[in-house]
Order: C-alpha cells, then structure tokens, then sequence
C-alpha cells in the first residue's frame, strides 16, 4: 500500500486539480480509489485464493493531469465511465487478447512516452526554484536503487518531505484528520472528452497496466482466470467513477510484492498479503482527507519532484519498447512526438491523434514488410 501511494499519490492530485476539483471533491477522488481497489484486492483474491492486487492506473493518471485542462468534472466523470465501461465489456466478451492485437506493444508504449514525457521533464524544470531539495530527491532515489529497489520512491519522497520540514515549506493548515466523504459527480456527456481522454485512457490503462499485471500473475505460477478480473475491475470503476474512481486494473510493481516468498513460503497462501493490503486500501481510502491534506501542505516544487522519479522507470521502458522493433521504430517516432507535442485538433487531444497517426503508418507499411 505505501508503494502504491507513495510511487503515484501525487500524479491522482495534479489530475483532479487539472479537472478543477473542488478540496471536497478531491477526498471524494481518493476516497473512490482507495475503496475500489480495497474491495478489488480482498475479493478476488478470496474467491481465486491468489494474490490478486489491484492499482489505479499511475499512467492513466498522468494522461488525465495532462488532457483535463478545459474539460469540466462533469465531462471527466463521462470519460471515466466510458473507459470503465470498455474495460468491462473486452471483459464479458473475452476480447482481452484479440484487442491487443489490434494495437501493436511497440505504439501503446509510444503513446505511454509521449504522455509521460513532460512529467519526467518536470523534475528538472523544479529544480529552477528547488534545486537543493529536488537534487537531494533525485540522489536518494538513485542510491534508494541500489540497496532497496522496491522502496526508492518511499525514500526520495522522506527525503523531500523532511528538507520541506526543515527549511519550514510545509503548511500545517492543510493538514485535515477527518475522514473523507464521498461526493457524487454528475457526469457529462462530450464526444471530443471520450475520444481524447477517454479511449487512451482505456488503452493506456489496458496496455501499460493490465498486460504487465497478468504477466506477474502468470510468471509466478498463478493461472487465475483473466476475464473475472478484468470484468471485476471496470464494473468497480463505473460504480465508482462518479465519486472520482477513474479507473482500476491488475497491478505490477506493488502486485509482486505480494508473490514472493517473503510473503509466504507457501504459495497457496500468499493470496493473504493481497487481502491485508486491500484492507489497508480501504482504511486509506476513508482517511483520503488526510492524504490529500499531506499533499497540500506540500511545496508544488517536491510534488512535481516525485511525479518525475516515479515515473522513470515506467518512462525508461516505454521507450525501449517503442523503439526496440526496427520495422516499427518509425510509427513508433511519429506517435511518440504527437503525443507529447500536446496538439489538439478538433478539440481532441494529443494521446488520440498520437496513437491515430501511428495505425495508420504501422498497417500502411505492415503489407510491404510481408512482400
């Protein structure tokens, strides 16, 4: 659970303020998250007894902070929503695989890249007014890597969190200990919102979140079957997207904590790691005041920080299998750069048009390759 919300907490802060989220409705955003992947963790893991652990999507989040500015929180929800919904029917249908075939790897983590690019860029646009505190962040990561790898988000976070505290950044008057309210947001319907953010929402988080999540869960031994799951998620999400739940799916990183055997020597109980840390989801998640509270109090400069070294690693893979395959390298290129260019075309954003362009250089050349 702290790496979960440690590694992305603050990417789910810049994409509800990018909504322009009320403080009320941003505890709303947290408290929905923080439930569904609660309820999302304990009760498959209890019906498939495997270590089934749930996340937001940390890149999905990304691409909201990114392609929410002008949309209002009512047309987010109707993105939210739309995505949840699409997850949930490839789920009913079983269409998991046959869709990714219709989006080769090397282009959703293109289109992962470009999104992701400008927040890597803002842990070093930061240390133009923080260097000292963003530098010394930036240091604890990297030696955070080599002694303990699992943690060293965790560990430039204290780091940035204690020079807050000492050279008195950090503003108590955010602090709030109550717990969180859930807010229902009525949701709005707009075609260029569903297209632009809504459809690389589905993709980014089906791409970039549950394929690595399955492949844990395979490379571990556990044959869970995959439907239920992806099924199980979007119907949570569309339950829980008006109260801000934007979106939920099969977890990576912090899902193979819970598949070692520092968990349980015995695989077959491993599944109560994934149970305890969905409790834990669902404490956090009533507590969601409080963290958006810690977060407030923050300097802007240690947030922008922490989004940055989070998202390295993901940023560092995205690009390598973007560009590892050399007959797609090109494709790849255009879809990476219009993504992260930002361009918006008909009020449909950048992640769209990335994606859109790259299809149709990827299948354009794909019959000459066979010939």
């Amino acid at each position: 659970m702290l790496v979960g919300y440690s590694s992305s907490v603050a990417i789910i802060f810049q994409a509800a303020l990018a909504a322009g989220a009320t403080p009320e409705q941003l505890n709303s955003w947290m408290w929905a998250l923080g439930i569904g992947m609660g309820l999302s963790c304990i009760v498959p893991s209890l019906i498939f007894k495997a270590p089934v652990l749930t996340a937001w999507s940390t890149p999905g989040a990304a691409l909201l902070a990114t392609s929410l500015q002008g949309l209002s929180m009512g047309e987010a929800i109707g993105t939210f929503i739309f995505c949840s919904s699409l997850i949930t029917l490839v789920g009913l249908t079983g269409g998991f695989h046959r869709l990714l075939k219709l989006i080769p790897p090397h282009l959703a983590s293109a289109m992962l890249a470009g999104i992701l690019l400008n927040f890597g860029l803002g842990l070093f646009t930061a240390m133009q007014t923080q260097w000292a505190m963003c530098l010394s962040m930036l240091a604890a990561f990297l030696i955070g890597r080599l002694i303990a790898p699992r943690y060293a988000v965790i560990i430039a976070l204290l780091v940035g969190m204690v020079w807050a505290t000492l050279t008195q950044q950090v503003q108590l008057s955010f602090l709030n200990w109550s717990p969180a309210v859930p807010v229902f947001m009525k949701p709005e319907l707009n075609i260029n919102a569903l297209l632009s953010v809504g459809l690389p929402l589905f993709i980014v988080t089906m791409s970039s979140q549950n394929i690595p999540g399955l492949a844990v869960l395979r490379a571990n031994g556990y044959q869970t079957p995959v439907n239920p799951l992806i099924t199980g998620t979007g119907f949570i999400g569309v339950i829980l997207a008006p109260f801000g739940g934007f979106s939920f799916n099969l977890a990576a990183i912090t899902a193979a904590l819970c598949m070692t055997p520092d968990a349980d020597p015995d695989p077959t109980q491993r599944y109560k790691a994934a149970v305890w840390a969905g409790l834990f989801y669902i404490l956090i998640g009533i507590f969601g005041a409080t963290v958006v509270g810690l977060f407030s109090a923050l300097p802007a400069e240690l947030i922008a920080a922490i989004a940055g070294i989070a998202l390295l690693s993901t940023i560092s893979a995205s690009l390598h299998t973007a560009i590892n395959e050399e007959t797609g390298r090109e494709a790849a290129l255009i879809t990476f750069l219009c993504t992260a260019s930002g361009l918006s075309l008909f009020s449909i954003g950048s992640a769209f048009w990335g994606l859109l362009l790259g299809l149709i250089l990827h299948y354009l050349k794909k019959p000459s390759q066979h010939s």
